[in-house]
């Protein structure tokens, strides 16, 4: 007597190219998922820059062209893929460029959220849905630390974007049935962050500096604080999110704070330099809307058995190892 396999489960991902799309679509590969992934057209005319992230899994999943503000391509890739779990996680998610555009911020990131749960209530209403939030929405907060009912306060454009997607993900829970849930993530990076964030930027000024590329590293307010773990673990929480019996929303973090200046201390003893001789603060890249956000994990625990086990220094430590072997080699 033979037995038929199940087909794979099929997941489709929004801003696969991106350092959290990346991770999360290794994982599922690893599970066994049929991966498919939303990329801009563009992408396709300049693969070694755009698609450099996942650049080793092109051959394992399947690139879906497209763009998230507009409705009738993303319906199609609904239609297309038909998929049993869908990650949103695309958005213009760099929070200084919201300030400068924010229409454009606001147009993609709701609109965006938007058509994309109109689509999988249309054509795969038994998906599960996971929308990528953010600790911006909390913004300055009421509390802290922050946890799943304090209440949004943010105070940038892309919080605001991202309050709104909460919104309507729980609206589409409730009055739609749909298996959608939203993620509150704290800063999570990885050697894959972007070089316009400033953990990336210290830690590639740090190898540049080493390799004598580099002499001074220009910083905002070293002693702001962020609440910072690791990207791959933070997706491993996203999909046991849409693997629990009901929906639900939860924060994402480490529940521990740590200061810029703490992560340049770190970034260049790990090269044998003391950061006082190369860091310069200059109050240009103050951010406006800097507040102590801080999360608590203790319901992704419990609920999700989930907690961050990478920490701050390895986190660190790891980026720095990277960048020393892509400016020059260590």
């Amino acid at each position: 007597m033979t037995t038929c396999s199940q087909p794979p489960r099929r997941a489709l991902i929004t801003g696969i190219t991106g350092q959290d799309g990346s991770y999360l679509a290794e994982l599922l590969l690893e599970k066994g998922y049929q991966v498919f992934g939303l990329v801009r057209r563009v992408a396709f005319e300049d693969e070694t820059h755009r698609l450099h992230r996942i650049g080793h899994l092109l051959d394992r999943i399947e690139l879906v062209p497209g763009a998230v503000e507009s409705f009738p391509s993303i319906y199609g890739a609904v239609r297309q893929v038909r998929p049993h779990e869908v990650y949103h996680l695309a958005a213009q998610s760099y929070v200084s460029a919201s300030f400068d555009d924010e229409f454009s911020t606001l147009h993609v990131n709701i609109n965006g959220t938007h058509a994309l749960l109109a689509a999988c209530r249309d054509l795969a209403p038994a998906c599960r849905f996971y929308f990528a939030g953010s600790s911006e929405m909390f913004g300055r907060p009421a509390e802290t630390p922050q946890r799943e009912t304090t209440p949004f306060e943010p105070r940038s454009a892309y919080g605001i974007s991202k309050v709104a997607g909460f919104h309507l993900t729980r609206n589409y829970r409730e009055q739609y049935g749909l298996f959608a849930c939203s993620g509150i993530l704290y800063n999570h990076e990885s050697p894959r962050r972007g070089f316009e964030f400033v953990t990336r930027k210290i830690t590639s000024h740090v190898a540049m500096i080493k390799h004598g590329r580099k002499n001074r590293l220009e910083l905002g307010n070293l002693d702001a604080r962020r609440d910072w773990g690791h990207a791959r673990e933070y997706m491993e929480a996203v999909w046991r999110m849409l693997q629990q019996e009901r929906p639900r929303d939860y924060v994402i973090c480490t529940g521990v704070l740590h200061s810029v200046r703490e992560f340049c201390e770190i970034a260049f003893a790990h090269v044998g330099l003391d950061y006082r001789d190369y860091v310069v603060s200059n109050k240009r890249f103050f951010r406006p809307d800097a507040e102590l956000l801080v999360g608590d994990p203790r319901l992704a625990r419990e609920r999700l058995g989930w907690r961050s086990r990478v920490s701050f220094a390895d986190l660190v430590r790891e980026m720095v190892e990277h960048d020393l072997a892509l400016f020059g080699g260590a």
